[in-house]
């Protein structure tokens, strides 16, 4: 007997196990009757506990509600089952904000919708019309207005043939036969589902609007609803207050102390840049001058690495091998102009592959090594004197 549809305040009820197994460290059990509701419908399953045993999944498998548990139940045992209260209400308020949501962007925009995702404090919902903020807002609004009117929220059951006389915001899924299970905002929304919902539409609010993004040709609004909501306005006050106190401003007035920290952090960003091109080029130039043969080792500022092989790359004549620390490892490049002769692969295999290299590239190498920095450059150094 599925309680949870009769009941579905109630924390609390006795049942008789009438069958339990295990499958490896799995342990299942199948009750006379259970308030538990099982993962469907886009409503995520209830936890609680049977007995002394947690329950961590609710399923419907063939016809019968399956709940597996944190250890195994005895058949033809009496259990007391508890809900985790909390769990269950936020699923409730998710639910029947969604039917709500559903209902507002139907009246504003002649939306419908796709598909529903009630598993996070932030839900999603699909809909099958283009992304436009003006539907969006006013959905919004009109959800909050079904919200405030704190309608009663019921739930009956209809025959097959009854359903077209009966104003269906969409119709039963292909795969019911017979009767199936509605759930009615009086008033406002009248849907088949077989999910759980709050008492009345009040209970569920307030519905916020997150954000909304284009999605499968349609549109995708996140939104949260009810406790949810409220917490994570909670969370949103505490942070804007805080950005308040540190800018010395009110917590709805950071945006422009923000805006123009954020400006003068890209202004210095662009100034830093334009710095390093010039000391990358100061430190090619001296490399080129300390070592007058053109065939170069030498370690550099990790920052630097990139900019300076790059610029010796194009330099006719050169060989390098550059090295620099980054953390607890050791970042190299390994280059040369395409006037030289030798073979840079040939190079990398006789001297940093043995180093640990690792990395690639044609006429610049780059990658990482796990030797220090001083034993490259002079195993470097050993190798490339003879050719000297």
């Amino acid at each position: 007997m599925r309680l949870y549809w009769e009941a579905p305040y109630q924390e609390e009820f006795e049942a008789q196990v009438v069958r339990a197994w295990s499958e490896g460290e799995a342990h299942y059990a199948v009750l006379d009757r259970t308030l538990f509701y099982p993962d469907a419908g886009g409503q995520p399953c209830d936890t609680g506990t049977l007995g002394e045993a947690a329950v961590l999944e609710v399923q419907e498998r063939d016809g019968e509600i399956v709940h597996r548990l944190e250890r195994p139940l005895r058949e033809g045992e009496r259990v007391l089952g508890r809900l985790d209260w909390a769990r269950r209400y936020r699923h409730m308020q998710r639910h029947t904000a969604e039917h709500i949501l559903g209902q507002a962007f139907l009246r504003v925009g002649g939306w419908q919708v796709r598909a529903v995702n009630m598993k996070g404090t932030v839900c999603t919902v699909d809909l099958d019309g283009p992304p436009e903020e003006r539907v969006v807002r006013q959905a919004e609004a009109l959800a909050n207005g079904a919200v405030y009117a704190n309608t009663e929220v019921r739930s009956y059951f209809l025959d097959e043939a009854e359903a077209a006389h009966h104003g269906l915001r969409r119709h039963p899924s292909p795969k019911v036969e017979g009767r199936f299970r509605v759930v009615e905002v009086v008033g406002w929304d009248k849907v088949p589902c077989g999910g759980l919902h709050v008492a009345r539409s009040g209970e569920a609010g307030p519905i916020k609007v997150l954000k909304f993004e284009r999605h499968k040709g349609g549109t995708r609004v996140h939104f949260a609803a009810g406790w949810e909501a409220l917490e994570l306005f909670d969370q949103e006050h505490r942070l804007l207050q805080r950005l308040g106190e540190r800018f010395s401003t009110g917590p709805l007035d950071v945006e422009r102390p923000i805006a123009s920290l954020q400006e003068g952090f890209y202004k210095l960003r662009a100034e830093q840049a334009l710095l390093r091109d010039e000391l990358a080029e100061r430190i090619m130039r001296e490399l080129l001058a300390d070592f007058p043969g053109l065939t170069i080792w030498a370690q550099v500022p990790d920052w630097a690495l990139e900019m300076v092989g790059k610029r010796l790359a194009e330099w006719p004549g050169v060989l390098a091998l550059l090295v620099a620390q980054a953390g607890g490892r050791t970042r190299y490049a390994l280059l040369k102009h395409k006037s030289r002769q030798e073979d840079l692969e040939a190079l990398w295999e006789a001297v940093l592959k043995p180093l640990g290299a690792r990395g690639g590239g044609a006429l610049v190498k780059l990658g990482s090594l796990s030797a220090p920095p001083h034993v490259a450059l002079e195993a470097f150094r050993s190798h490339v004197a003879p050719m000297g």
